[in-house]
């Protein structure tokens, strides 16, 4: 599933921090796997790409609507329309506590 994985093949990058080899009643005492391999891999995120816009009076959403009134038949009529011009993305934004990389093989688990 999921398409923003590593498209890497070869070597299984965990050590192995009692994968399969525990008895079933023993809990091991790493809860973090360490890598074998990349040490120079970025573990965190600080920054994201925002999916918020600008619009001409430097508003900021993620999607603009602008009123419109329709006639139709001698009866007045309400109706949205989407604005999709003129719109100006936030850009990359800076988040309040780094977020480990989707992409870092790292294994979380509950003890």
């Amino acid at each position: 599933m999921g398409g923003s994985g590593s498209k890497t093949k070869g070597v299984w990058p965990f050590t192995s921090a009692g994968a399969g080899g525990d008895a079933p009643g023993e809990v091991s005492e790493q809860c973090l796997a360490q890598l074998r391999g990349s040490k120079n891999a970025a573990r965190f995120v600080f920054t994201r790409r925002s999916s918020l816009y600008f619009d001409e009076d430097g508003d900021l959403a993620h999607e603009f609507y602008e009123e419109t009134v329709v006639t139709k038949n001698g009866r007045k009529k309400a109706k949205l329309k989407r604005i999709q011009k003129n719109l100006i993305p936030q850009g990359i934004v800076k988040l309040d506590h780094p977020r480990i990389h989707f992409d870092f093989p790292l294994i979380l688990c509950e003890i």
